[in-house]
This record gives C-alpha cells, structure tokens and sequence, in this order.
C-alpha cells in the first residue's frame, strides 16, 4: 500500500509555471506507475499525465503536450507534474495517483485504472 501527498499548487498568473510534486510513503515506489489527474469545477476527473516505474515511458493528454512534463525521482519517492504556460482553462484540482506494476510501462489513462490517489492540491490561473 502507498500513501500519496500532493504540495506545490497555488495561485499563479496566466502563462506563468507550477511545478507540483506527489510524494509517496513506503519503500516500494519505484514498482508504482504514477499519474496526474485533474478535475475542473463542474467537470469530470481528467487524465493529464503518466510515467512509468523506471520513467522510461510518459503519457500525456493531447492537449497538454509540450507545456506539461511528468518526471520523478524513485530515490526520494516523488513524481512531479511542470506546467508551463498555464492557462485559466488549467485551473482544477491535481491529483496523483498511483498503480502497482510489474513491469515498464505508463499507458494507464482512466482513473479506475489506479488504486491509489492523493488528497489533490488546488491550481487556479488567473487570466
């Protein structure tokens, strides 16, 4: 079992940068594929990223590739989530979550694929 907490979000400036990070109990991260979701006042839950145990493979939405980037450090138990260029319309609660996984890999983009979860950090982009 992992135990996940978010830090890192806050109030920020349209076209500003957060990073967030999720940091995991337990000696066992690096065999968790981790992810990112987000949830919008008055819409669902919704993928934003995943990688891998070793971080050999990443999955982004479409729509936020090149402006978000999901990378951890299995030697301090932490995934991080850089967002860049923040836009209002990126204003949401992130969460983490976790996946035990036997082997490399990330493509896990629904949330009943994780069993995990975070208590979720606030984001809000001013326009």
């Amino acid at each position: 079992q992992v135990q996940l907490v978010e830090s890192g979000g806050g109030l920020v400036q349209a076209g500003g940068s957060l990073r967030l990070s999720c940091a995991a109990s337990g000696r066992t991260f690096s065999t968790y594929a981790m992810g990112w979701f987000r949830r919008a006042p008055g819409k669902e839950r919704e993928f934003v990223a995943a990688i891998s145990r070793s971080s050999i493979r990443t999955d982004y939405a479409d729509s936020l590739k090149g402006r978000f980037a999901v990378y951890r450090d299995n030697a301090k138990n932490t995934v991080y989530l850089q967002m860049t260029s923040l836009k209002p319309e990126d204003t949401a609660v992130y969460y983490c979550a976790a996946r035990y996984q036997t082997y490399d890999y990330s493509g896990y983009a629904l949330p009943e694929e994780y069993s995990y979860w975070g208590q979720g950090t606030q984001v809000t982009v001013s326009a």
